[in-house]
């Protein structure tokens, strides 16, 4: 009798297209999503990916089980601590593959939509944060907790300090305290906090409505809004001015003033 089929685990990581927008979801439930090396990989390969992907308008980072992330893998992290080096190449080879997951969202040439559930915390902070947009559930939380188990969340307060005020931030990071949605969206961590039972049809409203657009348009505003962030005020207007010009001679910005002045909806044609 041949041996019985051993049962594959779970994908660290979901997705699913449809309308234009791919969804990709956090699939490690039980350990509250914690962001593993191998989580962060499929997460970054699959954003690669998709930034290739003509078909792709909008991205939506969702999650199973009952949080959205609670941070990086803390055993997984430990685990390393015995290490001739007391771990300190696995800790730099982490941090390195956690930074560039962070750009790889904030370069991608598509929106990102955060879709929040539950606790967001340390590094899944930092991915809500990361994420050009987010919606949560009205029952969601979010933390930067790293102090209370004495590891300031550093690389968490790079996402963070670049959505709220610093004095915001500042709270966050030194208390490690947990604050809610509402208080969330007061302070721009996320834009809006909704009921449970409406958070699909926020995110997807909003997705769709964004995916309606060119994707050329969405592509160069996504670019140029991060780019003239890291510059000085007249440095930032000459850089968005040469943006304008490239952006008025390409194909969907005449198609769209032409569409708005004979009162008609556009073709865009992502060129």
């Amino acid at each position: 009798m041949s041996e019985p089929a051993i049962k594959s685990a779970e994908p660290l990581l979901l997705r699913d297209d449809r309308d234009g927008i791919a969804t990709l979801t956090l699939n490690r439930g039980p350990q509250r999503n914690a962001l593993s090396e191998g989580l962060m990989a499929a997460l970054t390969d699959e954003l690669t990916l998709i930034a290739k992907d003509r078909n792709v308008r909008v991205v939506v980072i969702a999650a199973n089980g009952p949080a959205f992330s609670a941070g990086h893998d803390l055993k997984e992290l430990t685990a390393h601590r015995t290490d001739a080096d007391r771990g300190r190449a696995y800790f730099q080879k982490l941090m390195k593959q956690c930074s560039t997951l962070m750009q790889t969202i904030v370069r991608l040439p598509k929106p990102v939509i955060a879709r929040v559930h539950g606790i967001a915390t340390a590094a899944g902070c930092q991915l809500v944060a990361s994420c050009d947009l987010a919606v949560a559930a009205n029952t969601a939380k979010f933390a930067t907790p790293g102090v209370n188990i004495g590891l300031f969340c550093s690389t968490p307060m790079v996402a963070l300090s670049r959505n709220v005020h610093r004095k915001h931030a500042m709270e966050m990071l030194l208390t490690g305290d947990m604050i809610d949605a509402a208080r969330a969206a007061e302070i721009g961590l996320i834009n809006k906090s909704v009921p449970l039972e409406q958070l699909d049809d926020a995110v997807w409203g909003l997705a769709r409505d964004i995916a309606s657009k060119s994707s050329l348009t969405l592509s160069i505003g996504k670019e140029a809004f991060y780019e003239q962030l890291e510059k000085g005020l007249g440095d930032a207007y000459d850089y968005a001015s040469e943006v304008m010009v490239k952006n008025m001679l390409a194909r969907d910005a005449e198609e769209g003033i032409s569409a708005f002045i004979e009162k008609r909806e556009p073709t865009w044609e992502d060129r």
